[in-house]
């Protein structure tokens, strides 16, 4: 019986090199880590019960963890436990397929990049992600159609996006009404083709023992509005709050929700989006599912705090500085110069 082939990417071969030290590393400043932690756990219950002050209650507890945290979970969402079930069981079986076969996946019309692993750009071990991924916008769901050769997968996600983009576009709405801003906003400019699903699996990284500081993601922000994110109970999702990474214990009823730049930028600052990292494990896999609610690329942001940017130029700055840096650098691209205009779009040269 032939053997069967490892669903895992090479990553301990590509990237020997960098693994072993025989190349100058770079060591980033590292913040302390503080013990295990859970972030405010919200129940959405309260937004349904036609009780006025326990809804406006509720809407003050999700903008106060947006300011304060950037980050909040909630409970009572409003998406059945079987369809949430059903995207994780697709995920695993979509990651157990061979490394190679996942390469040149064809089963579904997903662009071309859908499939990511490692950290092309990586110049040393502090810039590798020990992770692999499919990035899929979710246009390429909606355009695969009926007859694809296998739409289990392509339908969940469809269903799981479809759920889960209500749930962005209501937390949306109830963010833009709390800083007085028009809620309509979202529904003009983040529709389903402009979003992404994230599915990721964090393999076992046996150098973690070599580098305790290997990484499963890099630190980064996220470039859009909000994130959902639906994660396994094996931990490993890090953020930082007041100078400190704080460990975010798993919650498995519970949704994270996180703010992205583009609401940081649209509310002045007042929303945070926070740096957030994924930490690699010498003994299990983990698996998470993220959805992306993203506006357009000509939806133009504007801030009394940044310069005035399309989505489509802040996208192609940070793909600039990831090829450049080995490390995305985000919205301080962007802020408006002391005694500057922010009516002025981004120009080149940054």
């Amino acid at each position: 019986m032939a053997a069967r082939e490892s669903p895992d990417p090479p990553l301990e071969i590509t990237y020997k090199n960098l693994i072993s030290g025989t190349t100058q590393n770079y060591r980033r400043p590292e913040l302390p880590v503080v013990e295990e932690c859970e972030l405010p756990l919200i129940d959405l219950k309260e937004l349904d019960l036609g009780d006025s002050e326990k809804n406006l209650a509720c809407k003050k507890l999700i903008a106060e963890a947006s300011r304060e945290w950037g980050f909040f979970q909630v409970i009572n969402h409003g998406i059945p436990s079987h369809v949430l079930e059903i995207m994780r069981a697709e995920q695993v079986k979509l990651f157990e397929k061979p490394f190679e076969e996942k390469k040149t996946y064809k089963d579904l019309n997903f662009s071309a990049g859908s499939y990511r692993w490692g950290t092309p750009s990586a110049t040393n071990v502090n810039q590798l992600s020990w992770s692999e991924a499919f990035h899929v916008p979710l246009s390429d769901i909606l355009a695969s159609g009926p007859n694809i050769h296998n739409n289990t997968l392509s339908s969940t996600m469809e269903q799981f996006a479809a759920r889960v983009s209500e749930l962005a576009k209501k937390l949306a709405g109830i963010l833009a009404e709390e800083i007085g801003k028009k809620t309509g906003f979202f529904e003009e400019t983040c529709l389903p083709s402009s979003c992404y699903i994230r599915l990721n699996r964090y393999p076992v990284c046996p150098v973690v023992v070599q580098h305790p500081q290997m990484l499963g993601i890099m630190p980064h922000t996220d470039s859009d509005f909000v994130t959902v994110l639906q994660q396994d109970g094996i931990g490993g999702l890090q953020l930082v709050k007041d100078g400190n990474w704080i460990a975010v214990k798993p919650n498995p009823h519970a949704l994270i929700i996180n703010i992205g730049d583009l609401f940081q930028a649209w509310s002045n600052d007042v929303y945070k989006s926070v740096e957030h990292r994924v930490v690699a494990n010498a003994e299990k896999e983990r698996f998470s599912a993220a959805y992306f609610y993203c506006p357009s690329k000509d939806t133009v942001i504007e801030s009394d705090v940044y310069k005035r940017f399309s989505f489509g130029e802040f996208k192609k700055q940070v793909e600039d500085d990831v090829q450049t840096f080995g490390h995305k650098i985000g919205l301080s691209r962007f802020l408006v110069p002391p005694g500057g205009s922010s009516s002025s779009s981004l120009s080149g040269g940054l």
